[in-house]
């Protein structure tokens, strides 16, 4: 049964909460939907009755308990089923990025999450970074790298995550190629004049690679299978394609690029590390010519 897009939006939204509840916690209430979405009685039990009419099916109703179940057979047709989707709620839930009512639990189960050591980005500065990316003019940023804090003009076309940091992605301006800058790094922006670039030239972000990801050949065989089972490693590996200047920063991260680490503290290795390396090389170098070209125009 395919959800109904001449039916309105906001009744589909909640077929998909009766679903939710249904396969998540194993039950609904009419004041579920009474309080959730701040309807009437009479709304809800339209609601419900209309959603038994076209998925009788999935739900019935437990006079003991005075709740709606599911079905052992339970087909959905309004909710996407997703395990990564609620797990992600849950950790932007707990890290205050989600509000509680965005989150559907009656009851939210007892969860612990290892904090984020990150600084928020600024919001003004955000806002300036994505107008520049949309009128392709350049933005004067103060930026705090590792050796010092200087004035640079940078001009952006693309944002970036590296799994801890958000990065703006661009060219720039005095150095004459393109760059990441880390957002949370910029403590001043303003408007800059039109950029003299194109987003086309940067190689490295709009080529990828995929990178072959195997258990560390130094694991026992039982170790071996507990990772493939870790990191969905189907037949022993893994090919994960990423664009070529994202690529460092997953290496970085997963600690691929140290082949010193014992196998257990690895536990995976980047089986094509050599071939990603040129690629990024290759990459930089047909960026400096079709810029060089350009400019000699």
């Amino acid at each position: 049964m395919p959800v109904d897009e001449k039916r309105p939006w906001t009744q589909n939204r909640r077929f998909e909460f009766i679903e939710w509840k249904l396969f998540w916690e194993g039950a609904l209430n009419r004041s579920d939907l009474e309080d959730t979405f701040e309807i009437s009685t009479p709304q809800a039990s339209v609601d419900l009755r209309r959603y038994r009419e076209l998925a009788g099916g999935n739900i019935e109703y437990d006079a003991t308990n005075r709740s709606f179940r599911p079905t052992p057979d339970i087909k959905l047709s309004f909710l996407k089923a997703s395990a990564d989707r609620l797990l992600l709620q849950l950790r932007a839930f707990l890290s205050g990025a989600l509000p509680r009512r965005e989150v559907w639990f009656r009851d939210i189960p007892a969860i612990g999450i290892t904090p984020d050591i990150v600084r928020h980005v600024d919001a003004d500065c955000l806002r300036m970074v994505l107008e520049a990316i949309r009128k392709r003019h350049c933005v004067e940023v103060r930026y705090q790298s590792l050796t010092n804090s200087r004035v640079r003009q940078i001009a952006p076309h693309a944002l970036a995550f590296d799994g801890y940091r958000w990065h703006v992605r661009a060219w720039a301006c005095d150095r004459g190629d393109f760059r990441d800058f880390v957002l949370t790094r910029i403590d001043q922006i303003r408007p800059g004049p039109p950029a003299d670039f194109d987003p086309a030239e940067d190689v490295e972000w709009s080529n990828t690679i995929k990178l072959d990801l195997r258990p560390h050949p130094g694991l026992t065989e039982e170790q071996s299978l507990a990772i493939q089972r870790d990191y969905a490693l189907d037949g022993g590996r893994r090919e994960i394609e990423v664009r070529l200047s994202m690529a460092f920063y997953f290496i970085k991260r997963m600690n691929l690029d140290l082949t010193d680490l014992p196998p257990a503290r690895a536990q995976i290795s980047l089986h094509n590390l050599a071939e990603v390396q040129e690629a990024i090389n290759s990459a930089k170098a047909e960026a400096r010519r079709r810029v060089l070209e350009r400019t000699s125009r």
